[in-house]
């Protein structure tokens, strides 16, 4: 009989064992996998973002008055600019005081029509690396950014990036009303980039890095310097991980060193970012399971003499594992799963049936609450509460990644009148339509939310206070233009950004609240930025 309970428990656990060793080690591979993936794209999103808040700074910087209006004055001798007067001082002076409250642009320029330089933040002018097409490339496709290299006086990687400045006086008969006076360009520093990485390498011996598309390093979570830009892959090794891209596969690095990792494409740069693991930490664990998985096998041969006790115990471990199931669901965790004997009609089977019944069905009860209490049910978007948590969280990761972000309230003007005149459907479609415009008009990383009766909030990341402006007012361009059944309507939009105007959600909200407010009382139908703080003279 004994014999017969060690031949009947050790053949099936040893299957059992071997096909959960194979599964386990698919599983590990996965989990790998799923790692490299998230990281890869976490850190494509946050690059992307860099790359447009970059594209932004220098868009608004190269729009100033100072720069547009006072290099048009600045004399030429020869075709070249004079790098002396008053209006070079002005333009000087504006690069040197944007310089200072920017820290990644390096240095910054202002470069006329043919690329030369006629201001420059730096004290002693540098060579300038632009391109042979730099020019069309300009005009094409609104900025030039520049090949990554490494700088040797600030011993830190840089890329040259640079924007048109265009001005709307003089421009010829049959052009699109601007002239192209030259370019704000930037020698940026691409130390946010490399500590944005250093916080999504994967594992512990792994890292995440950017290259071209060439195959040239550019910056990696492990820092930057310029023995790591001089290393990279071959064109033929580009082309096989680009082929692959989005994916996790086993290749080898930069280094020599065998890896499992994915790749993905930066759009606006043209850059790729890789993250790794090397095999032998990925796989280390599955080494670990085999190993441990030899010990249990010969533990169950140690342990023959108790064979006899465990069958009596399969009676009662269904009802141990009921009993165990019931007090993780009194405790409030729904994640469980009770697995049914195959063929077994047994009253015990049945229960357990029921069991997971009950529990499937609570879930699916508390994940639809949970989408109830976040959204407005009539026009979709998230609600009052939920637009609180979205503030508090964007203001903690702004204030640690310094960035900036920005806040619109919205409220549809004499609201009221419209509800009383036409009814109150027609004013739920008058909010469901306002709600379709600026889900339409703000982008994948925006919040739009309902704030309450008519009021809408947007939260707009990564966008400064004149973006914000811009984006308030093409919302309500749009809905000005909107023919709705019973009568047009307008919007009223007020706009604050952080931390300029406060960094908390509530300050934000009661100056985007004020702004609004003075939006209604000049008459409705309009955007008010709120007031740029006072700077006290020094």
């Amino acid at each position: 009989m004994l014999m017969f309970a060690v031949l009947a428990t050790l053949l099936p656990s040893l299957t059992t064992v071997w096909i959960s060793y194979i599964e386990n080690k698919r599983a590990l591979q996965a989990k790998a996998s799923e790692e490299l993936l998230g990281v890869s794209a976490q850190a494509l999103r946050e690059v992307d973002l860099w790359t447009k808040a970059i594209r932004l700074d220098l868009r608004v910087f190269s729009s100033s008055y100072e720069v547009t209006e006072n290099l048009e004055r600045i004399p030429l001798v020869k075709g070249e600019p004079v790098h002396s007067g008053i209006y070079f001082k002005r333009v000087t002076d504006y690069l040197n005081s944007v310089r200072d409250r920017f820290p990644d642009y390096a240095e910054l320029l202002v470069l006329d029509h043919h690329g030369h330089v006629v201001a420059t933040s730096a004290a002693q002018p540098r060579p300038v690396p632009l391109a042979p097409d730099w020019a069309a490339e300009l005009t094409r496709n609104d900025w030039a950014p520049g090949p990554p290299y490494w700088d040797s006086a600030g011993a830190h990687a840089e890329m040259f990036v640079s924007v048109p400045i265009e001005s709307a006086r003089g421009a010829g008969r049959g052009t699109s009303g601007v002239r192209l006076l030259g370019a704000l360009a930037s020698r940026v520093n691409l130390r946010t980039v490399a500590d944005t990485l250093r916080r999504f390498a994967p594992g512990e011996t792994g890292q995440i890095y950017l290259m071209t598309r060439t195959g040239r390093v550019i910056v990696s979570s492990k820092g930057s310097s310029r023995e790591l830009m001089r290393q990279g892959y071959s064109r033929d090794a580009v082309n096989w991980l680009l082929a692959r891209e989005g994916r996790a596969i086993q290749f080898g690095g930069f280094t020599g060193e065998r890896v499992v990792g994915s790749v993905r494409v930066v759009p606006a740069l043209n850059w790729v970012v890789v993250a790794e693991i090397p095999t032998a930490e990925a796989f280390q664990q599955v080494a670990h399971l085999r190993n441990v998985t030899l010990g249990i096998v010969l533990s169950l041969l140690a342990v023959v003499g108790a064979l006899a006790y465990l069958l009596s115990l399969l009676v009662v471990r269904p009802l141990n594992r009921l009993t165990q199931a019931a007090a993780k669901v009194a405790n409030g965790d729904l994640d469980v799963g009770l697995p049914v004997t195959p063929g077994g009609g047994s009253e015990v089977g049945y229960l357990t049936e029921v069991f997971n019944d009950m529990v499937a069905r609570l879930r699916d009860s508390r994940t639809e609450l949970e989408r109830l209490s976040a959204t407005d049910p009539l026009t979709g978007l998230f609600n009052r509460r939920r637009v609180m948590e979205v503030l508090e969280n964007e203001v903690r990761r702004s204030r640690r990644l310094r960035h900036r972000f920005s806040v619109v309230m919205a409220d549809v003007d004499l609201f009221k009148r419209y509800n009383d005149e036409h009814g109150h459907p027609a004013g739920d479609e008058v909010l469901k339509r306002v709600a379709a415009i600026m889900r339409e008009a703000s982008r994948d990383v925006d919040f739009v939310a309902r704030y309450g009766g008519e009021e809408f909030l947007i939260m707009l990341p990564e966008t400064e206070l004149d973006g914000a402006t811009e984006f308030a007012e093409r919302v309500r361009k749009k809905l000005a233009k909107e023919k709705l059944p019973a009568g047009r309507i307008t919007l009223s939009l007020g706009v604050s950004a952080f931390p300029m105007h406060g960094d908390s959600p509530d300050q934000l909200i009661a100056e985007a609240d004020a702004a609004l407010y003075l939006a209604k009382r000049a008459g409705g139908d309009r955007v008010t930025a709120a007031g740029r703080p006072k700077v006290s003279a020094k």
